[in-house]
């Protein structure tokens, strides 16, 4: 139950009662957040449908608390018109914060990109999955295993990978990680050992992965950036280049087709690997998809991936497809046995030899693609002088903005209770690229439940 009630916390801002029951604590919270201003007069609540399934509780308890709070005048219900806060006098919370301003980490919405919609996750056919492969696993899958993983799913991902993005894997080139960071934090040290000083990245890109590779001793000199996206021809001295190729975070274009074969010979010239994360290759919209790197030359690019984006980070499982000749060491930096969760790897085996996994991207393919569809829309309206880029493909979009307005745009945002991120948090310290003014929107972030007003209160902040 606690969960349920994180999850009322993060989507209304609520702040339901320790006690008393499910249905009593969420009467107690929605009324005081109506009769604070929280909840404006006029705001229409999600449907009962929407809020119990995100809540994870039963419609008829909703829709009981909403019934409750419409018969004491705090709500409206009008036929087609949904369950809206009523118009009534707004008393303000006391203390200092003042009117209209919320305190510190008190966010009621959030647009920040790296999470899909959690509320999306597909928990009834993760379970039968799970019940499925628990059933039919081996007495030994409960042991300590073997450091690359379970071989059901290796097998699983070499399978889908090659179907899905291309690439070129067996078996025994993939390791399983505990996510992307993971993935690093055993490369980084191996690119050390093996005499590299340098490994490249974006100009923007996110700084705890760059953090990661100077943690292991590395240099990392920033890729120029321009028209063309990112220019990967690596710098003098660097042994290495991270990259996101088939979509770049967080500028949203894919690598040039002359600039991807390009960092493929400078790797065969130099002996170099590029590192490529593909963190959100499942979801395409307006074109067709751009295929792995790693493609291209297997001997001499590392992909990397996770179900951080198609599932759920809280997942923790990622993988790696290695060069041949790094397959010994990678294991060998994991460990002597598997560290990552082996129920869950056989759950996932299963989730994608039942075809589970490939229904869930279509569906959630789908939901992502009327978010952006409707934020573009939105954006064309209420803020013409804004444009819409990135958005062919992933889970978020770049808002490019009028000179200087970058900042206070992040602040107006805040106020409206909504956590966002300019551009400016992505860049790297010596990025070589022209200064954009722009918003990095997560549409992915938000449960259905919270998407509307997350839109709304970004609307409003816009120029």
């Amino acid at each position: 139950m606690a969960s349920s009630w994180a999850t009322l916390g993060v989507d209304l801002h609520l702040e339901p009662a320790a006690s008393g029951g499910l249905r009593r604590g969420l009467t107690d919270a929605l009324r005081d957040a109506v009769r604070t201003g929280r909840l404006a007069p006029g705001t229409r609540l999600p449907s009962s449908r929407t809020l119990a399934a995100d809540l994870g509780v039963a419609r008829n308890t909703v829709a009981e608390v909403y019934a409750d709070l419409v018969a004491e005048g705090w709500l409206t219900a009008r036929q087609g018109s949904g369950t809206r806060v009523a118009d009534r006098v707004v008393v303000p919370p006391a203390g200092p914060a003042g009117p209209g301003r919320r305190e510190p980490g008190r966010l009621a919405h959030s647009l920040v990109p790296g999470t899909p919609d959690l509320a999306s996750f597909p928990r009834a056919e993760w379970l039968k999955a799970a019940r499925r492969a628990l059933a039919t696993a081996p007495f030994d899958a409960l042991g300590y295993g073997d450091p690359r993983g379970r071989r059901e799913l290796r097998t699983a991902l070499a399978g889908y990978l090659a179907r899905v993005r291309g690439v070129r894997a067996t078996p025994d080139t993939v390791v399983i990680t505990s996510g992307f960071s993971h993935a690093l934090r055993l490369l980084g040290p191996l690119l050390r050992a093996r005499g590299v000083r340098a490994a490249a990245v974006e100009s923007y890109g996110l700084d705890y992965h760059w953090r990661l590779l100077r943690g292991a001793g590395l240099a990392t000199p920033a890729l120029p950036y321009d028209a063309l996206g990112t220019d990967p021809r690596a710098p003098d001295g660097a042994g290495a280049v991270l990259l996101t190729p088939a979509h770049q975070f967080p500028m949203g274009t894919p690598l040039h087709p002359d600039r991807r074969a390009a960092v493929v010979d400078w790797a065969r010239r130099t002996g170099g690997l590029v590192l490529e994360d593909d963190y959100d290759g499942e979801f395409r919209y307006d074109r067709q998809p751009v295929g792995a790197l790693q493609g291209l030359d297997p001997d001499r690019v590392v992909y990397l991936g996770t179900a951080s984006k198609s599932l759920a980070p809280g997942l923790r499982l990622g993988w790696a497809v290695l060069p041949p000749s790094l397959v010994d060491e990678v294991v060998a930096a994991k460990g002597h046995v598997d560290t990552c969760p082996v129920l869950d790897q056989l759950t996932l085996a299963e989730f994608l030899a039942s075809g589970a996994y490939d229904r869930h991207v279509r569906s959630a393919r789908l939901r992502y693609r009327r978010r952006r569809d409707a934020l573009a829309a939105a954006v064309a309206d209420r803020a013409p002088t804004v444009r819409v880029t990135g958005i062919a493909a992933g889970l978020h979009a770049v808002l490019r903005l009028p000179p200087g307005l970058e900042r206070p745009v992040v602040q107006a945002a805040g106020l409206q209770g909504l956590a966002l991120h300019g551009l400016a948090f992505y860049r790297h310290p010596e990025a070589v690229a022209e200064p954009l003014e722009a918003l990095v929107v997560g549409y992915g972030t938000p449960p259905d439940s919270a998407w509307a007003g997350a839109l709304e209160a970004l609307c409003r902040a816009l120029p």
